[in-house]
């Protein structure tokens, strides 16, 4: 079988969040399975940096304004296709925002342009090579079922995966007139959304099926606290909404052989962890001390509940327990974390924007990680702290619902608890997880515990990529 992934980012060309590690890390456990599957992408310039040498495979005299091609390339074992359209991707930036953090404007344009070249390939468009499905993921690809089901093999099947549906890709009405698509298109059955335009609405009303990243997120996004004004079309076309839980990359992310921590450990010789908490102490100014060392690695927003951390900083201080961040975001809440970092040196460190290898370093020398998600489609930090003996503190919501054993009495007695898990929006329920954690972590043999059992936890792509190839083939047929 032959899919092609339709994508805006991938890791680890090109990265804002946990899309890119999916649309990296699900090709290479579907081909295990014995399922092709091309990524196409745009040609970024940071992409093209890593890439170096690419094939021209097809050509556009005029796409969406100027001239483009499709390249080919390899990364590893990745096959991919990239969008080399100068005019809406040759730009230093974000993949969806300028130096100062606005939307490019011409994003309609740009991803339209990514939809519409996705659709042109998965029909033919290179010589020699068309897909059986067409996998779109998120607002910036979910047009591509839109121009599948206006062009010549309209019975393609598409599925399209909601990353987060917070994420829409809403524009104006005036919008539509540049997307090439028939004007039967703009209906309520179609791309229109609350009189605008709806990319993500679209792909959901076009979509032979459609994908969320947990099970507990797909039941919450068809009720109107969670739907975002999408929970009717959910609902409507509930029958086709599967929730499959992301997995990790376990050859990038193994505590074993991870070449950015100070030093390897597994469950089986756990105390060597000692050393990459030392490493981690250092990098981010701590003083040493006797109370755990919680991590937080997150975008700074409203969503994964920063406020609600930043307002727990005195609590972790006063417990006796440390705190390194990571993260960029809401410039407020980033001079919030800066701030208390200043107030307490030694105690509290914060390092903004991202970076990877410490991110990894945080997961092998941290002794909890903090996620206090308002909402949460899945989440991978979880996921990753598992693997790494960094136990998860997280909001009961979406994914992290699904992936974490909460460790109350019943859990702790069956020596099945992985985790801490508390209400969430409420700044009250995340200090008290805060505290159950702090009084765990006094418990040595009971941490020690939880830490291997997390990392005993299948968090890999093995069981997931099966649900998705099953959808596969009964698409297919």
């Amino acid at each position: 079988m032959r899919v092609l992934s339709v994508t805006s980012e991938l890791y680890p060309l090109i990265k804002t969040g946990g899309l890119a590690d999916v649309a990296g890390a699900l090709p290479l456990a579907l081909a295990d399975r014995g399922i092709e599957v091309r990524s196409i992408l745009p040609a970024y310039p940071a992409v093209m940096r890593k890439l170096g040498k690419a094939k021209e495979v097809a050509t556009y005299a005029d796409l969406f304004g100027g001239p483009a091609r499709i390249l080919s390339a390899k990364h590893g074992t990745l096959d991919l296709l990239l969008l080399d359209a100068p005019h809406l991707f040759d730009r230093e930036g974000g993949p969806y925002v300028d130096g100062t953090g606005q939307d490019w404007p011409d994003n309609r344009r740009r991803f339209a342009a990514l939809s519409a070249a996705a659709a042109d390939v998965a029909t033919g468009k290179i010589e020699g090579w068309s897909a059986d499905l067409v996998h779109a993921h998120d607002w910036q690809a979910a047009l591509t079922a839109a121009y599948v089901r206006f062009g010549s093999q309209p019975d393609l099947p598409v599925v399209v995966t909601i990353h987060n549906l917070a994420f829409q890709g809403r524009f104006e009405a005036r919008a539509f007139g540049e997307l090439g698509l028939p004007e039967t298109a703009y209906s309520v059955d179609g791309v229109e959304y609350y009189g605008g335009v709806g990319f993500l609405k679209a792909g959901l009303q076009y979509a032979d099926a459609i994908t969320t990243v947990s099970p507990t997120y797909a039941r919450e996004i068809r009720t109107a606290e969670f739907g975002m004004g999408l929970e009717g079309l959910l609902r409507e076309r509930g029958a086709k909404l599967h929730g499959i839980v992301n997995g990790i990359d376990i050859a990038e992310w193994n505590p074993e052989v991870d070449p950015h921590i100070a030093a390897p450990f597994s469950s089986r010789a756990l105390g060597a962890r000692s050393k990459n908490r030392k490493a981690l102490e250092k990098r981010f100014g701590l003083k040493a001390g006797k109370g755990p060392i919680f991590v937080a690695i997150s975008r700074l927003t409203w969503q994964k509940g920063t406020d609600l951390l930043l307002d727990a900083i005195e609590h972790i201080v006063v417990h006796g327990a440390r705190l390194a961040v990571l993260g960029s975001g809401d410039g407020g809440l980033e001079s919030g974390l800066l701030a208390a970092a200043a107030r307490h040196p030694g105690e509290i460190g914060v390092i903004t924007g991202y970076d990877e290898p410490l991110a990894h370093l945080m997961q092998a020398g941290g002794d909890a990680i903090l996620i206090p998600s308002r909402f949460e489609p899945c989440g991978l930090t979880q996921l990753y702290g598992l693997h790494y003996g960094c136990v998860p503190v997280v909001a009961r919501t979406g994914g992290l619902a699904d992936t974490i054993v909460d460790a109350n009495d019943a859990a702790l007695a069956a020596n099945a608890a992985t985790g801490i898990l508390h209400q969430p929006g409420s700044g009250d329920a995340f200090k008290g997880a805060i505290d159950r954690a702090i009084e765990l972590f006094a418990q040595p043999g009971l941490w020690r515990d939880m830490q291997k059992r997390g990392m005993r936890t299948d968090v890999s792509w093995d069981r997931s990529s099966g649900l998705y190839a099953d959808i596969y083939e009964r698409l297919v047929g």
